[in-house]
Parts: structure tokens; C-alpha cells; sequence
């Protein structure tokens, strides 16, 4: 989310024989922190590892409190880095590989979900949402009758945005139902006519977050808890239950400021319902490298549904380069091909990366915002260049 859900995405793979590749970064104030044989010999111990001199250099010159990354090679080998200060208060270190709020990350995971029972043939794509919620969007320019699922997922069917990111951070423990917030976004006019044209919305997943309950007659979160985290081991990763505002492994704190000149606010703890199947899961970066590899790879969706969900429109308001799929995007990479993933913020945490054709894979995590957009490159570019190494 972009201090709600952020339309920064960050990237199909396959595992057997292609895979073998993620990349981990995680950032501390300039300490190393590698697994197993990844531990650099003495020869390239002399050098610094560009790497961590990228998420150094997010700390001291872009100001960020913390910076956290994992990174996968082709080989499979993983490197955790960390930089920064994971409490600004007490100087505490970061936690390699801490947990973070993941932000838009969640619309892959929603659309997973909703993949899953499109195979399942409880779902159409191209079915209109009243054929699951009659009645339910109606509006200046709405019509639930002629918005498709698929419009849902990929962004173009026009719905206006219901976050209100000054209300969030005015009262962070504020717990917000669906339909509150569906109601926010159905008292303006639509932004265009179905299909016209593509705008990242947090609205879409909002809606396809009550198809899927509305089908499956369970919660959300525990459908994408059981489908997804439970099915391919991903054990740091959660969707919140109502009422939690804390984040329940070891993490850094995350930060928020209006401004470049304005001081820190501690914003870790709040109530994530506001995001709901938009940006409320809680993950950290390898699990999130797991996640895309594993979505790639094939293993959550049988191969016609992972090819609509790879089947994208340009979304170049998100970057140049950039396509929008369903709930997944692509982008150029300067050394040539794509990676494929989402990314997201929320406040106090942005998190981006993604995983290549040939395995390799890297996900970062900020521990706020950044409030220039020479900072919000600089972590685009540390994920690109590391993927291009």
C-alpha cells in the first residue's frame, strides 16, 4: 500500500533445473550477516560487498532507520544483510531477516487465492462481480454488473481508492470492517468505465478480498494462512487476526515521517484492517523470495492459471517497463530480462524485489517510507543491480 498499499510493485519461474536462486539482503549498520557457506573468504573479504555498500548507502545518505534484505543466486545460496538501527530509541541491532508488514505484497497473495478457486471452478475470471456480491457495487458510474473479476485483479475496472492515509495515522489503532471501507470509495464516481485503462487501486482487492469469503463461506485471512503460508512452509508469514496490531517475531521497528525535515514517528504497532486484502500480511524478505519462486515455479496454481495471472497490460504509471498481470508485475531489468513480483508500503515499512526466470531472487525491506523520490530509486536500483550481479 502506498502509506495504505503502494502501487511500487516488485516482480514464471521454474524450479525444477531453472530455480535454484533467490537472493537475500538484510541491513545493519554495517555488519554482514551471512548463513551456512555463504560467509565471504578472506579474498573477497578485502572488497566491500556491493550489496551491502547499497543498503549502507540507503541508511547514511537516503536517512533510512533500517534496511533489511534477502538475496538467492542461481546456485540457491542465500545471503541475509542488514543496515541501520532496528529502534532508534535504544540503538537496538536489527534482526536478520526480521519480520515486516508487506504491504501490497498481499494483493499477490489475495490473487493466489482467488486463482485457486478459479481452477477450482467455484470462480470466473471474466464473470461480473454481482454473479458473487449482487447488488453490492452500485455508484455514481459503478455497476458491480459490469466490472469482471478479472478487471478485480488487474486493475482497470475503474473503481476510486478508499484509503485515506491521514485518517490511518491520525488514529493507527482504528479497526475498520470491509464494507466501512468499500462504502468510502463507493460515495465518489467512478475514475473511468470498465476495462478503459489501467490505474492501481487498493478498492479492487477490497472487493475480490469479499468474493473470495463470500465463495468459501471462511475468513480471509485463513484461506490465504491455509492455502499459501501452511502449503508451502512459509512459517514467518501471516495474515493478522482482527484486533492484532503487533507483529509477533523479532522485527525491526518501522517509522514514519511527512517530510524529509520532519522528525521520526514510531508507527510498528497498528491495526491493519484498513489494508485487509490489500496489504495486511506480515512476512519477512526470504519468505516473501519463497513466495514468488514458489508462485512461479508452479507450485500454488495449476499452469493455466498462472498463465493468466502472468498475462499483464502495461502499467507504465508504475514505472517504465512496468506490466501489471493479476496481482503480479513485471519489470525490465538494465542488464536485460524481467523479474517478477509486487512489492508494497504501509507505514513504517517498504518492502521490493523479485524473482528472474533463471532463479535468482532478492527482496528489501525499509523500515519507513521514503519521503523523496531519490531514495525511492535508490532502493529500486539496489534491487536491480543485485539482480543483475
Amino acid at each position: 500500500m502506498r502509506a495504505h498499499v503502494s502501487p511500487r510493485f516488485r516482480p514464471t519461474l521454474s524450479r525444477g533445473g531453472r530455480r535454484k536462486a533467490l537472493l537475500a539482503v538484510t541491513v545493519l549498520t554495517g555488519a554482514v550477516m551471512t548463513t551456512g557457506a555463504l560467509f565471504p573468504s578472506a579474498a573477497s573479504a578485502a572488497k566491500p560487498d556491493p550489496v551491502q555498500k547499497s543498503l549502507n548507502a540507503l541508511v547514511t545518505d537516503d536517512k533510512m532507520p533500517a534496511v533489511l534484505a534477502s538475496v538467492e543466486d542461481r546456485e540457491g545460496r542465500t545471503r541475509n544483510y542488514t543496515a541501520g538501527v532496528g529502534d532508534l530509541r535504544t540503538g537496538a541491532k536489527v534482526p536478520k531477516d526480521g519480520q515486516v508488514r508487506a504491504g501490497s505484497n498481499t494483493k499477490a497473495f489475495t490473487a493466489v487465492v482467488v486463482l485457486q478457486l478459479v481452477a477450482e471452478k467455484k470462480i470466473a475470471l471474466d464473470a461480473p462481480v454481482d454473479t458473487y456480491l449482487p447488488g453490492l457495487l452500485r455508484g455514481e458510474g459503478i455497476d458491480g454488473r459490469h466490472i469482471t473479476v478479472r478487471q478485480l485483479l488487474q486493475h482497470t475496472s475503474g473503481l476510486p481508492e478508499y484509503v485515506d492515509t491521514r485518517a490511518i495515522l491520525k488514529d493507527r489503532q482504528r479497526y475498520y470492517e470491509p464494507r466501512e471501507l468499500l462504502d468510502s470509495a463507493l460515495a465518489q464516481k467512478a475514475h473511468f468505465s470498465p476495462g478503459a485503462k489501467w490505474e492501481y487501486n487498493n478498492t479492487n482487492y477490497l472487493v475480490a478480498g469479499l468474493i473470495i469469503q463470500k465463495v468459501t463461506g471462511r475468513p480471509l485471512g485463513e484461506e490465504i494462512n491455509r492455502r499459501i503460508a501452511d502449503r508451502i512452509g512459509l512459517r514467518h508469514t501471516y495474515f493478522p487476526t482482527p484486533g492484532d496490531m503487533t507483529i509477533q517475531e523479532p522485527h525491526p521497528k518501522g517509522y514514519h515521517r511527512d517530510t524529509a525535515d520532519s522528525p521520526w514517528r514510531e508507527v510498528t504497532e497498528l491495526d491493519p484492517s484498513w489494508g485487509w486484502a490489500a496489504g495486511a500480511v506480515i512476512s519477512t524478505n526470504s519468505d516473501l523470495n519463497r513466495f514468488y519462486s514458489a508462485l512461479l515455479d508452479g507450485k500454488l496454481l495449476p499452469p493455466a492459471q498462472l498463465a493468466q495471472m502472468r498475462t499483464t497490460v502495461p502499467a507504465e504509471a508504475a514505472g517504465p517497463g512496468v506490466r501489471y498481470g493479476l496481482g503480479l508485475t513485471s519489470r525490465p531489468l538494465p542488464c536485460g530480462g524481467l523479474y517478477w513480483g509486487h512489492g508494497g508500503t504501509i507505514p513504517g515499512y517498504d518492502t521490493l524485489g523479485g524473482v528472474t526466470e533463471d532463479g535468482r531472487a532478492v527482496n528489501i525491506a525499509l523500515t519507513a517510507i521514503p519521503t523523496d523520490a531519490a531514495a525511492a530509486q535508490h532502493s529500486q536500483t539496489a534491487v536491480e543491480t543485485t539482480l543483475c550481479r
